[in-house]
């Protein structure tokens, strides 16, 4: 693995810079791009620094905006990844055409695919290690970098209630706050819905099957969507309201997308479902992963898996 320092180097020697991340992003994939972005202008501002990704930003688009980019911007770049596991997830297969690939990544390693790497799986976000980088390497640490930095942290830590949280975590979120960010408005924007988004997620129990071990799932078809008039991405709110039930221990959402097939978000209390996901074309966290399934029938695959591995884990705890 490679060091910060190193990493910095490899920064320096190149004038374009182009930064992905994985698709379908959350807070801490938009924020830890766009942390490194805006650091790196205000310290080279001779260098071609751009956000690349899918433009599929959606309620996010607050912490972040893709640059356009195309082939040619790659001739001689340098390409960095943040919060992405494998190239499978990410965001915009124009990063192949670089001359330089660096991974900086909070996952398991399981797919090693670019030239340098620095990953963590034991930091709770991307955005905590880009911090990490920022203040080690000396580099401008100003509220326009904290502000996306402190929303990634929030979103993956689950506003610090996640098991990875540490100390160390606390003391870079103190830091970022320092700078003057409005913490307030970051929170609120993460957990604001929209009056539909409300409604879905009232109705995701309504679609939800739970089975006796502790397991459960929903499906949110193309049309259910259609009906409330919210998209794929939008649908993502209500990843987390299974877990605010007492009795459901890990659970699934597949969200059906626009060319029928399903992205799966899995959730967890104590089961470890990373490596079921990564059965299903993902990965993820031990406790939060997401997949995709082609059809219903993997939609049935995935759920058998998650009902076998949350029995085991019941088994273990009795």
């Amino acid at each position: 693995m490679s060091t910060f320092a190193e990493i910095y180097r490899k920064i320096e020697q190149y004038s374009t810079i182009i930064l992905h991340r994985h698709t379908s992003p959350d807070p801490d994939a938009l924020g830890s791009q766009a942390g490194l972005a805006r650091s790196l202008k205000l310290k080279f501002p001779e260098k071609r620094i751009l956000c690349a990704g899918e433009n599929d930003e959606g309620d996010l688009i607050w912490i972040n905006k893709m640059d356009k980019v195309t082939a040619a911007d790659y001739r001689g770049a340098l390409v960095i990844t943040t919060d992405t596991a494998n190239t499978a997830r990410i965001a915009n297969d124009l990063y192949r055409h670089g001359n330089l690939l660096i991974k900086i990544d909070h996952h398991p390693d399981v797919e090693p695919y670019a030239d340098m790497s620095y990953v963590d799986d034991q930091a709770p976000a991307a955005s905590q290690i880009i911090a990490d980088f920022l203040i080690e390497e000396n580099l401008p640490l100003t509220p326009a970098v904290a502000y996306p930095l402190y929303a990634g942290i929030i979103g993956d830590t689950g506003r610090f209630m996640y098991p990875e949280t540490t100390a160390h975590t606390f003391n870079i979120v103190a830091k970022l706050a320092a700078t003057g960010i409005n913490i307030t408005e970051i929170a609120r924007n993460i957990s604001d819905v929209t009056f539909v988004q409300a409604k879905l997620q009232a109705e995701v129990l309504d679609y939800m099957k739970v089975d006796p071990c502790g397991a459960a799932y929903a499906v949110l078809s193309k049309d259910a969507l259609a009906k409330l008039g919210v998209d794929s991405n939008q649908a993502s709110c209500t990843v987390a309201t299974p877990g605010r039930i007492k009795d459901i221990i890990a659970w699934n959402v597949f969200v059906e997308k626009p060319d029928g097939t399903y992205r799966v978000h899995y959730r967890s209390k104590g089961p470890v479902i990373n490596e079921l996901a990564a059965k299903h074309d993902g990965g993820g966290h031990a406790l939060a992963s997401g997949a995709n399934a082609q059809d219903l029938a993997e939609v049935k695959q995935i759920f058998a898996e998650l009902v076998q591995v949350t029995k085991e884990y019941q088994k273990k705890h009795e």
